[in-house]
């Protein structure tokens, strides 16, 4: 295959991937637009209990889909999932989903992400860069990547996209990014469980 031809392919998987996407965030949008509210929330909390075990695999897949699609907010989730289950086993579960979507993120651009990068970008450039002093200490960037998850109000999904290419060992990667999202996790999971325990002793 020329060198013209996989640049093509390559270029028309990132167009698909882009369109799924795009399509997975209209579709869960309105899902999401409606947890934000007090009354959303209440819904979802009563769908997910009536679904018995298949609750918590939905709330696991609602945390996927919110890591997969990092502008979705996703405090909703770790509130429903207090609201639901309290705050030890909704963290849990907001953990599990938090550390599958990781996962197949990290590893998913780790794999393809390169090719796509010397897709638009010649190969020596991105080696030179990566000879720099930042790419030849991974353990700053592993220590940088740790305060920004533990930093309220960082964008925490996108950072394991960031991550993917990046020169980071990918099991501490890995770790890291899902422990030090756990103290703003139990904290929405202690609020949700928090709202519900006002509204059973009003």
């Amino acid at each position: 295959m020329s060198s013209k031809n996989s640049k093509i392919i390559k270029i028309l998987i990132l167009i698909v991937v882009i369109l799924l996407l795009v399509i997975l965030s209209i579709e869960l949008l309105p899902l999401f637009k409606n947890m934000t509210t007090p009354e959303g929330r209440q819904e979802i909390k009563y769908s997910l209990e009536n679904m018995g075990l298949r609750g918590v695999f939905a709330l696991i897949g609602l945390m996927i889909a919110q890591v997969l699609v990092a502008f979705l907010p996703g405090e909703p989730v770790e509130l429903v999932a207090g609201m639901c289950y309290g705050p030890i086993w909704g963290t849990v579960l907001v953990i599990i989903g938090a550390f599958l979507s990781t996962i197949l993120i990290f590893f998913s651009v780790r794999k393809f992400g390169r090719s796509f990068i010397y897709t638009f970008t010649s190969k020596e450039k991105i080696e030179k860069l990566e000879k720099s002093k930042w790419f030849k200490n991974p353990k700053k960037l592993e220590l940088i990547f740790l305060i920004l998850f533990l930093l309220p109000g960082t964008p925490k999904d996108l950072l394991v996209y960031i991550g993917g290419v990046l020169p980071v060992n990918s099991v501490r990667f890995i770790i890291i990014s899902t422990v030090a999202r756990i103290p703003a996790i139990l904290a929405l999971t202690v609020l949700g469980h928090g709202v519900i325990e006002y509204i059973i002793n009003i």
